[in-house]
């Protein structure tokens, strides 16, 4: 097996880096296909070249295996800032891991992250207890409990038997909450090389012998994520690390309709990224409302007479709309992509365009973009007539400066602590000066 490591948009080989015998990917037809599914995903760019195989990250980070090939993509940003940006974003408990994974994050693949922290919310529940509920059963006693079913007994009274048939409802771990922690745990043992943290999984699943084993399928968490009350509170933090974990495995769909398991594990940062600033601005930005995937109706509509095909007019959605009453203050777009160290592409140009123009003159709309780099500030593109030469809108290139970011989400209490989290809230939403 041979490893090929990068980081996201990044390329591999490195640009220099000393060439012994071109690699090619194996002569597989799965091999093969599967390379095509990343490439048009844009999940991973591989190009097999006459001069050797080349591969360039996006926005997706994890581990991958292309036939003899092991692809690991790592996030630039790593350490316990990571750790402190998903626990934000996904609502994630502040639990003590095992020793010395802070300082180790830097180095571990992806999904060994979230896997770690999977491992240490179950511990948690395990330690306060699993959740019981009432589950209705039925069957013949020797010694009778519950209710006692009396037409049963009339239709069997005269044939000697020692039992009766009883309805009741004994408390029990084997409901469909534990069914889908176990299950969630079993998912994590097959997404992780690292062998002493399969082994505590493995150890954690032992410690529900009664809990059955169920199929996992995004239906299903989802519908137990929306379902969880004040009493299972504690498990939305397991379950949402599931439900990331699968999916971010993912199936490939082929042509045949035959899904196949994409074999590795990839995770869209972009999302990451989007439900970072969602819940950011929301918490943050007291007297607006952000909406997320905010329609921009009336917008675009078909002509009434030139609409054969009766089509429902196309309605752009940029990710947040920033409100106070009912007046929309700004248009946003979350890119997962660091647009002070690279150019920005036409495609997100195009899109943000759209976006300013529909706000009438003078219109804007900016793209919020992780960065590394503490100098990175707003670039502005405008949008002119080029018949009259008038500016017709504006679209801010705005930075998300990480570091700081990570160090805000940090659970801190305090008058000044909030005022800086606004600050920041304000000038990412409406472009206000604020801290860095």
């Amino acid at each position: 097996m041979i490893s090929a490591e990068l980081s996201e948009w990044r390329s591999w080989p490195p640009e220099g880096a000393s060439r012994g015998a071109p690699l090619h990917l194996d002569d597989d037809p799965e091999v093969r296909r599967l390379a095509e599914y990343l490439d048009r995903g844009r999940m991973l760019r591989v190009r097999d070249l006459r001069t050797g195989l080349r591969l360039e990250a996006t926005s997706y980070v994890g581990t991958l295996r292309l036939g003899s090939l092991a692809v690991i993509i790592r996030p630039k940003l790593g350490g316990t800032r990571l750790l402190s940006l998903l626990r934000y974003a996904y609502g994630l408990r502040d639990l003590e891991l095992f020793p010395g994974l802070e300082q180790e994050t830097s180095r571990l693949a992806f999904q060994d992250l979230l896997i770690h922290q999977l491992e240490a919310e179950t511990q948690e529940l395990v330690h306060r207890g699993l959740h019981r509920e009432y589950v209705r059963r039925e069957e013949e006693l020797t010694s009778p409990r519950g209710r006692i079913d009396l037409g049963w007994w009339m239709r069997h009274a005269g044939s000697g038997r020692a039992t009766l048939r009883c309805s009741y409802h004994p408390r029990r771990e084997d409901h469909p909450l534990n069914q889908v922690l176990r299950a969630g745990l079993l998912l994590a043992q097959g997404l992780t090389d690292d062998v002493g943290l399969r082994t505590r999984l493995h150890r954690l699943e032992a410690l529900m012998p009664g809990v059955q084993r169920v199929a996992l399928h995004p239906a299903l968490l989802e519908r137990h994520i929306r379902e969880t009350d004040r009493m299972t509170a504690a498990y939305r933090p397991a379950l949402s690390l599931i439900q990331v974990l699968l999916d971010a495995r993912g199936t490939i769909q082929e042509q045949s309709s035959r899904a196949v398991e994409l074999p590795g594990f990839l995770f869209d940062m972009n999302r990451f990224f989007q439900e970072l600033l969602s819940r950011f601005l929301k918490e943050n930005l007291r007297d607006h409302t952000v909406r997320d995937e905010f329609r921009l109706v009336g917008m675009m509509a078909y002509a009434a007479t030139h609409n054969p095909r009766r089509r429902q007019a196309p309605a752009p959605r940029p990710d947040f709309a920033i409100l106070r009453g009912q007046r929309v203050l700004a248009l946003l777009d979350a890119k997962y992509r660091d647009l002070w160290e690279t150019q920005l592409p036409r495609h997100m140009l195009y899109q943000l365009a759209i976006y300013a123009l529909s706000q009438g003159s003078t219109g804007s709309a900016a793209i919020l973009y992780p960065t590394l780099a503490p100098e990175a500030r707003d670039q502005v593109v405008e949008i002119n007539d080029v018949l009259q030469g008038n500016r017709k809108a504006t679209v801010v290139l705005r930075p998300v400066h990480l570091h700081p970011l990570a160090d805000l989400v940090n659970p801190r209490e305090g008058v000044d602590t909030e005022r800086e989290r606004e600050a920041f809230a304000r000038r990412l939403a409406l472009g206000e000066p604020g801290s860095v």
